[in-house]
């Protein structure tokens, strides 16, 4: 008799207590789905291309309705592609090209890097940026840090020895990063973020306007030491605004809603903060992830990709001086991507979700 193989499953489903109970009851339905966040992650993104196209471009388009999009880094551009358009799916196909097309020489330096985001940004949304204000359904929330304690200056050594000061505060505890770092979130004008009151570090809110939304996105995705820091966005308090996923790296926020959050990610487990990646013991609240519905590539999944892993800004180094295999490589996961949104379809349309659903942990 020959062999029957089974194929592994793409996603890996975990939940929150309160999403767990409701989604074992009733299933998952577009309609129950009011906020989604995005983690920083770089190049990761362009592995949930087709995750997010299934989502974006079809699924969620069968229930239009008010929803929160909430990202720090590559987590906003994501959002703000999906809100530029009435073809989301087009916009994430345009974002996942316009990345990969992104070539660096060895020794780049943060200038330059801020200089190319600027015009990646753009050319993904020039023209756009009414459109995103005034997205009938959509609210776009994006995080950012305001610079503090040695780390507003873009001299390299002085901005190294602020890091390393803020990367020995964390040690001790996640909240004396306060000393260092100012949440911000610049929000829809028309609904604030989707959050219950933020006290676990100094916090500010500041309303979207066009003025502010590409300095915002470009402030969200600074990361230190390799794009310049984001000075004076327009409407916020004075200051240097970099990466908002030094704090918030998987957004590990207070969620405020009436339904789920939908939370497409790049991993099963969520860090609090950039800073926390090394420290397994450091994990996201489950308090404040009750009603998160957190949808990742499997095991299974990753190894079957080039390198057995999703694109990171590393390949960058890897390949340096063969820009064409990265993005061959690149290339490649962003196709077999296809694969997680047609899993996703299938587990909520039959229903299956119930059945794979596990604890978020």
């Amino acid at each position: 008799m020959p062999a029957i193989h089974t194929r592994q499953p793409a996603l890996t489903i975990r939940a929150g207590r309160r999403a767990m109970e409701r989604i074992r009851e009733q299933g998952l339905k577009p309609e129950d789905v009011h906020v989604i966040p995005g983690a920083a992650g770089g190049p990761k993104a362009l592995g949930l291309s087709g995750l997010d196209r299934a989502i974006f471009g079809d699924w969620l388009l069968r229930a239009p309705q008010e929803r929160a999009l909430i990202g720090s880094s590559i987590g906003s551009w994501r959002f703000a592609a999906v809100a530029s358009s009435d073809d989301p799916a087009s916009q994430l196909a345009k974002l996942a090209e316009l990345y990969t097309c992104q070539r660096f020489s060895r020794g780049v330096s943060p200038a330059e890097v801020t200089r190319k985001s600027t015009l990646f940004l753009e050319e993904l949304l020039g023209g756009r940026e009414q459109t995103i204000l005034e997205h009938p359904w959509y609210r776009l929330n994006i995080v950012v840090v305001r610079s503090g304690r040695g780390l507003e200056d873009d001299t390299r050594g002085r901005l190294a020895l602020g890091l390393m000061r803020a990367i020995s505060a964390n040690m001790v505890s996640r909240r004396h990063l306060g000393r260092f770092f100012e949440r911000g979130i610049i929000h829809d004008q028309r609904l604030p973020a989707p959050l219950a009151k933020l006290v676990d570090f100094p916090s500010h809110h500041v309303p979207l306007s066009r003025d502010n939304l590409i300095p915002a996105l470009l402030a969200s995705a600074s990361i230190p030491l390799v794009m310049s820091g984001i000075r004076n966005i327009p409407g916020a308090p004075e200051g240097v605004y970099r990466d908002g996923g030094l704090l918030d790296y998987h957004l590990d926020l207070p969620y405020q809603q009436p339904g789920i959050v939908l939370y497409p990610h790049f991993t099963d487990r969520v860090v609090p903060g950039w800073f926390d990646k090394s420290l397994p013991w450091r994990r996201g609240d489950a308090t404040r992830l009750q009603d998160v519905l957190l949808v990742a590539p499997s095991p299974d999944y990753l190894a079957s990709l080039p390198d057995r892993k999703l694109p990171d800004r590393k390949d960058f180094e890897r390949f340096a001086g063969d820009d064409a295999g990265r993005e061959r490589t690149w290339r490649t996961a962003i196709a077999r991507s296809e694969r997680l949104g047609e899993e996703f379809m299938e587990l909520v349309e039959s229903g299956r979700i119930r059945d794979v659903i596990r604890q978020l942990s």
